[in-house]
């Protein structure tokens, strides 16, 4: 039986070798036969490539997808973190456009009045252990700061100088509910006392009970001896409201105060006082108003009608 076997495969093996030389001699002989059989396989097998190619297409792209998956994340990160520092950056540039926009106001404000100054950082502001409005400023005993010392910004009077330490120093500012300030009325010299109330308004109280004060009136600082806490001629606020005083031995008013308390980031401490009071040269300029544009209407006649136009005539009376 196994020799039967061996002969059975011998006959296959040599009837395949055959026709496989059949097939050959007729194909270089351009028998149209092989070509004939090459395109009826292709006709018959097409369908299921064709489905076997649907069918494994997503498969393929499922896992092109995948390896691309992690590409695709590593660019979004990197993209992402482009925009953070970008955004970071424009942040930054603000902010020093405007630290160097204040510093320009107060350059301008001490040069005017004849202020000796250090400019300063504002690193941190509100609440201290001693006070509930209050900065800390980059500066202190190493930049030759000392207790009650007058702090002005680019509009005018900050606060004054409460504590210093080694590289730091706290501020304590006007508007903070102790504080006080002598001060007095551009153009009338009329003298007060301005005392903060935690907010961007104060109240003034004019020491004389003859005086007077008006909304639009502008308050200087009056100045200490020797410069301290206060330095003369710094602008402080505009009077907005005076009430009915009737009763009262002196007149009051309410103030708004020049600064802008909240926007602080670059400060000044006066470090000398003017030689000679600048008195009210330091006084803010009144915004100019704007024009207003002038409009010319021009009004054009309607056309007149061409023609004659006869009155009817009046009927006659009957007899």
């Amino acid at each position: 039986m196994r020799y039967g076997g061996d002969n059975r495969s011998r006959l296959l093996l040599v009837t395949l070798i055959v026709t496989s030389l059949f097939l050959i001699t007729l194909d270089l002989r351009g028998v149209q036969l092989v070509t004939g059989l090459r395109s009826g396989t292709q006709s018959l097998l097409g369908p299921f490539q064709r489905a076997a190619s649907t069918a494994f297409n997503p498969i393929g792209n499922f896992f092109s997808d995948v390896s691309r998956l992690g590409r695709t994340r590593a660019q979004l990160k990197s993209l992402e973190d482009q925009n953070a520092k970008l955004r970071a950056s424009l942040i930054d540039r603000k902010s020093t456009d405007n630290q160097i926009k204040q510093l320009k106001s107060i350059l301008n404000l001490a040069g005017t009045g004849g202020y000796k100054i250090v400019s300063a950082k504002v690193i941190s502001q509100g609440m201290s252990g001693s006070f509930s409005q209050s900065i800390t400023i980059d500066i202190g005993a190493n930049a030759q700061l000392t207790r009650d010392m007058t702090v002005i910004g680019g509009d005018g009077l900050v606060g004054v100088v409460k504590e210093v330490y080694s590289s730091t120093a706290l501020v304590l500012l006007e508007s903070d509910p102790g504080f006080r300030v002598g001060v007095r009325i551009a153009g009338s010299q009329e003298i007060g006392i301005l005392s903060g109330q935690g907010t961007d308004r104060a109240t003034l109280q004019l020491l004389d009970s003859q005086s007077s004060v008006k909304v639009g009136d502008v308050l200087l600082a009056r100045g200490s001896e020797g410069g301290k806490p206060f330095v003369p001629g710094v602008p402080v606020g505009v009077v907005t409201a005076v009430p009915n005083s009737a009763g009262l031995i002196s007149q009051m008013a309410e103030v708004k105060f020049f600064t802008r308390m909240h926007a602080l980031s670059v400060v000044a401490v006066v470090v000398k006082a003017p030689v000679v009071d600048p008195r009210d040269s330091l006084v803010p300029a009144k915004p100019t108003p704007q024009p207003i544009p002038t409009v010319t209407v021009y009004v054009t006649p309607a056309p007149l009608v061409s023609g004659s136009f006869s009155p009817s005539a009046k009927p006659t009376p009957k007899k």
